[in-house]
């Protein structure tokens, strides 16, 4: 590989705040912001707003959409052909 064309490649902390999950990885992503970790050092932290602890397929919160119920309303609305 060639030198001085990479991003820095270190540990972060992805943190979704809503459903108070962090998991500690490494990542080229950099963030002025930290947290201390539980190992006791301080790691950049990059807030993300949905993870597999709060998607609702990974939940198992996810809804099922009427299809049937939409289909048979655009018919009502333009009717059939």
């Amino acid at each position: 590989m060639r030198k001085d064309i990479h991003p820095p490649y270190g540990p972060v902390v992805f943190r979704d705040k809503a459903a108070g999950y962090a998991f500690l990885t490494r990542s080229t992503a950099t963030s002025a912001k930290t947290v201390e970790w539980e190992d006791g050092r301080t790691y950049p932290v990059i807030d993300v707003e949905v993870s597999s602890a709060s998607h609702p397929f990974y939940t198992g919160n996810a809804r099922v959409m009427d299809t049937a119920g939409r289909v048979e309303r655009f018919e009502r609305r333009f009717g059939k052909r």
